[in-house]
């Protein structure tokens, strides 16, 4: 009988833990009052029906890798990683212009990461929590040592600009997270699903604009993304009052709130804090968590060793959150 070598699998980390952060946004500001003039709407209905005061919008010629690059490297340099030291790169979004090449592998050239591994994940709004979930499930397996996920988006390239159900919601920019191992786990499972029976509430129309279902979206939101928290709570071993920051997408200020009461009456602390982000960056998809969290730390809102919750939700319908601790 010939001998045959053993099949073998490279050692995993025992956890995995979030390095550093960084965000990218447009210089270009759009006030309500600015839409006000090219549709048939106004500032208090927009604060009103969605909580959006301003949002940041893109130039022509500045594109979705470009955000993607400057929010990587501002992450790389929060976490004083070399780009020699990362060997993955994952980047969800749901608006690059070209379905080839991806963005990831672009974006990671551009920053200098030499030869990773790099792929686009679309799962919409869900996205970033989803490229988080791979990363860390992928340096717990051996797959990889480091790992830069990136979410960014032009959503302004698939957006009728006179469409003020969708205009006034909708925005660029680009937020980043660098995850790597850890002794103990400092990110939680992923509790991630989704609803494809509701696949016609959020699409792209004629290829070419978003369109979505606003009612319908905003009343599966406000009851069904409160549970997957919790799971994700559960999956993780804590309890709703060991949240000390709540960041759901960044979707509707007022499925934000809906989701927060709905944790805090299942044992939510009153004192958790809420990302209200959109305020002023509007819906920016798989950007929308990481650009919260960014602006969290800088703003003291979200401390070093916090437990944060986030959880994403959007087209498809998808899902996806976890804990994990705020670096």
């Amino acid at each position: 009988m010939t001998d045959r070598s053993t099949l073998r699998q490279a050692p995993g980390a025992a956890g995995t833990r979030i390095l550093g952060v960084g965000s990218f946004q447009p210089e270009k500001i759009v006030t309500n009052d600015d839409l006000s003039k090219i549709m048939d709407t106004n500032d208090q209905w927009i604060r009103d029906r969605v909580g959006i005061i301003e949002r940041r919008f893109a130039e022509k010629d500045e594109s979705l890798v470009d955000m993607a690059v400057k929010a990587g490297t501002a992450a790389l340099a929060d976490a004083g990683v070399d780009p020699s030291e990362v060997d993955t790169v994952i980047l969800p979004n749901c608006t690059m212009p070209t379905q080839i090449p991806n963005a990831a592998a672009q974006v990671a050239d551009r920053i200098g990461i030499t030869h990773p591994a790099a792929f686009d994940l679309n799962a919409a709004c869900a996205g970033f929590c989803y490229g988080l979930g791979v990363a860390s499930d992928l340096i717990r397996a051996g797959s990889a040592k480091k790992a830069l996920v990136i979410g960014a988006e032009k959503l302004t390239d698939h957006v009728d600009p006179v469409d003020r159900a969708n205009a006034i919601i909708f925005a660029d920019g680009a937020g980043a997270a660098v995850v790597g191992a850890a002794d103990t786990p400092q990110i939680g499972p992923v509790a991630w699903g989704s609803a494809g029976e509701h696949v016609d509430l959020i699409y792209m129309r004629d290829d070419k604009w978003i369109y979505q279902e606003g009612q319908s979206v905003f009343r599966w939101a406000t009851t069904q993304i409160a549970p997957i928290a919790l799971r994700a709570l559960e999956l993780a071993g804590l309890e709703p009052s060991d949240v000390d920051v709540l960041i759901p997408h960044q979707a509707n200020l007022r499925i934000v709130e809906a989701i927060a009461k709905k944790l805090r009456a299942k044992g939510g602390r009153e004192d958790m804090v809420v990302a209200d982000d959109i305020k002023y960056s509007g819906n920016t998809s798989s950007a929308s968590i990481p650009l919260a969290l960014d602006h969290m730390r800088k703003a003291g809102t979200a401390k070093s060793g916090d437990v944060v919750l986030a959880v994403g939700f959007g087209a498809g319908l998808s899902y996806a959150g976890q804990a994990f601790i705020c670096p």
